[in-house]
């Protein structure tokens, strides 16, 4: 098989240069486009420049539909808005879709799922290895531990990250609520703060620190009657993440069309 054509979305952000340096430095994949946001004083830029390689000859482009002609994939870590506008392209150019954006709401996570009975998504919270394996323990640990044992979920990330609780974080409460056989949109606890009352039984607690310029720490912590457990992540580069972006993509590519998590792509979904 012909190396994988990949366009990076927000390829002028920190991330998007991240994921124009994994895909020069992985076998397998080729970048096919810089895409960047309408007016963006980057557009015209040569992505390779911007991330810190030796110019390639793209140009940063606001034209996703002229670009994905030519394209087998998307690698999108954007904002809400610009990600539901590549959905429907890349759904319609029939392209795999790897979305690690954050901060979707449950309006527009319904868009992208229902754009996969005809399109490839891979979709999750975070791309690394690490964080999906602590997932996939965080519900085998929430399954054995009862009601009381409470579960607090804390994450810390740079100061310029606009969405909280973060995406990894959620996810790790979807897992926990996923062992306890609960709904985490119906036993979430955010924000303390004044007289807040004893804690309820049986909800999950969210805390978020910001500042410096973290790439990415997360703790899930269950607080027993005299004793707790914690289970915990730190990311150190977030080429991490770019470089479980490109793994999605590359496992994608040929996929039959439907709505896939890093869990999929690691075979560790069945957990």
């Amino acid at each position: 098989m012909s190396d994988m054509r990949l366009i990076v979305a927000g390829a002028g952000g920190r991330m998007g240069r991240a994921l124009t340096r994994a895909i020069a430095d992985s076998k397998g994949a080729v970048l096919a486009g810089a895409l960047e946001a309408p007016g963006s004083e980057l557009l015209g830029k040569d992505a390779g420049a911007l991330a810190g390689l030796p110019a390639n000859g793209i140009k940063l482009s606001a034209d996703l539909w002229t670009m994905s002609k030519e394209a087998d994939g998307i690698l999108d870590f954007t904002v809400p808005a610009a990600t539901i506008a590549n959905v429907a392209i890349a759904a319609e150019r029939g392209i795999v879709h790897v979305v690690g954006t954050t901060g979707l709401s449950a309006s527009d996570n319904a868009v992208i799922k229902s754009v996969t009975n005809r399109a490839i998504v891979v979709q999750s919270g975070n791309m690394s290895l690490g964080v999906n394996l602590l997932a996939a323990v965080v519900k085998r640990v929430a399954k054995a531990l009862d009601e009381s044992f409470d579960i607090e979920i804390v994450e810390a990330h740079h100061r310029m990250k606009v969405d909280a609780p973060s995406g990894t974080a959620l996810m790790l409460g979807q897992a926990a609520a996923a062992g306890r056989g609960i709904s985490l949109e119906d036993n979430s606890e955010r924000g303390r703060d004044g007289i807040t009352g004893a804690r309820k039984p049986g909800a999950i607690g969210f805390a978020s620190l910001r500042g410096g310029t973290v790439a990415g720490e997360h703790s899930v912590t269950f607080l027993g009657p005299f004793e707790r457990l914690t289970l915990s992540h730190l990311a150190e580069d977030r080429m991490l993440f770019a470089h479980g972006a490109l793994k999605a993509a590359l496992w994608a590519h040929g996929k039959k069309p439907g709505h896939y998590s890093m869990a999929d792509v690691l075979g560790l979904a069945d957990i």
